[in-house]
């Protein structure tokens, strides 16, 4: 999910049991001189996972052989269903969709370390790589992924608020005004949802530490599916968009730059983009439509990272501030809200709070 290297080498944060798998590979290379001498190098910006490369001297006195291992993050189980996690991983393996599965062990797996770069924050806003993403997200969605092909994001995000508010204290479930999100979401539910919604299997995590591009070839590879499931594709998409608002290799990294967002021109040309990599050239009123269900979609991801900052805050130790990451969700729900749904559902009045610096709703 990240790949900002820490040359410090972290043997002791590979459980015994993953480090048995590796050096049991690595003793079937004739190559390397010591199946036992790994070097491991943390990755930065994971915010789910512990991410690291793994290196073996070889005998030519380059470090050839790399792997990349995953290791799960304490408590991030409410977030998604890991052995469903672990199918999508090997189905999209299978299709040549991703890196593959070289071992597991119980929190945790090894993974083939895919060559080629992690995207950084601003290659996201470079015309020729969003269209390639664009073509790639366009390819991901139609994917035939094994299990019921249904919407999860509303039931996702009714749990995730039963979670968060179990979690919180009372001060923080009145700060984020959780109450008035519990209104929202089958207010979004009903405006979002209709039948001209395109459905597909979506990654809902489109950040640019989980894309990467091979130079030469100019290929696209979308990694980490912990959080796929099919959705409407303009969710997707708004996940995508909201995401350039963060740069997760930055001395602060929680901060958000919402004057990063988009424009309407770079956003109608990724969507015709989208549109049109199945070779079919999309009409007008289809890519305005698109357009503006990826807009109102923006509110259900703010809503969605928001409520996983709340819990992340109180389940993983990752040094990430949550609760900072999480009160700029919310405060852009709110700020976004107006102009997106008009009066729909009476929305709440919108305060500041004084300790967390937030706009939230009044009761």
């Amino acid at each position: 999910m990240g790949a900002m290297e820490n040359v410090n080498n972290r043997e002791d944060r590979i459980p015994a049991e993953a480090r048995e798998i590796l050096q049991s590979m690595a003793s079937q290379w004739d190559d390397v001189v010591d199946s036992k001498a790994l070097q491991v190098i943390p990755l930065k910006g994971a915010m789910t996972n512990e991410v690291f490369q793994i290196k073996w001297p070889s005998r030519t006195g380059e470090l050839s052989h790399k792997v990349l291992v995953r290791i799960y993050g304490e408590g991030v189980e409410v977030f998604f269903d890991r052995d469903n996690e672990i199918r999508t991983f090997e189905h999209m393996s299978k299709n040549g969709q991703g890196p593959r599965l070289l071992g597991r062990f119980p929190n945790g797996r090894i993974e083939e370390f895919i060559h080629a770069r992690t995207l950084s924050a601003c290659d996201l806003r470079d015309p020729d790589i969003s269209a390639l993403i664009a073509s790639k997200l366009k390819e991901f969605h139609e994917l035939d992924m094994p299990g019921p092909k249904v919407v999860t994001l509303w039931d996702r995000l009714r749990n995730w608020l039963s979670t968060a508010k179990r979690l919180s204290t009372p001060e923080e479930v009145n700060s984020f005004q959780l109450d008035s999100i519990e209104k929202e979401i089958p207010l979004l539910e009903k405006e979002l949802s209709g039948p001209h919604q395109r459905i597909g299997f979506c990654h809902n995590d489109l950040q640019y530490g989980n894309i990467m591009l091979e130079e030469e070839s100019k290929s696209i590879t979308i990694i980490d599916y912990e959080y796929a499931s099919y959705n409407a594709v303009a969710f997707d998409i708004a996940n995508h968009f909201c995401e350039m608002a963060a740069d997760y290799h930055t001395d602060t990294p929680h901060i958000l730059d919402y004057s990063k967002y988009p424009g309407s021109e770079e956003r109608q040309r990724f969507v015709r983009l989208y549109l049109s990599s199945s070779g079919n050239q999309p009409t007008e009123s289809e890519v305005e439509q698109l357009v503006q269900d990826v807009e109102n979609y923006t509110l259900a991801s703010h809503l969605f990272w928001g409520l996983w900052g709340i819990i992340s805050e109180h389940v993983n130790e990752i040094d990430f501030d949550y609760m900072e990451y999480a009160r700029q969700r919310f405060q852009q729900y709110w700020i976004s809200r107006p102009k997106l749904l008009g009066s729909v559902g009476s929305p709440p009045d919108v305060v500041t709070d004084v300790k967390y610096g937030m706009y939230r709703a009044a009761v």
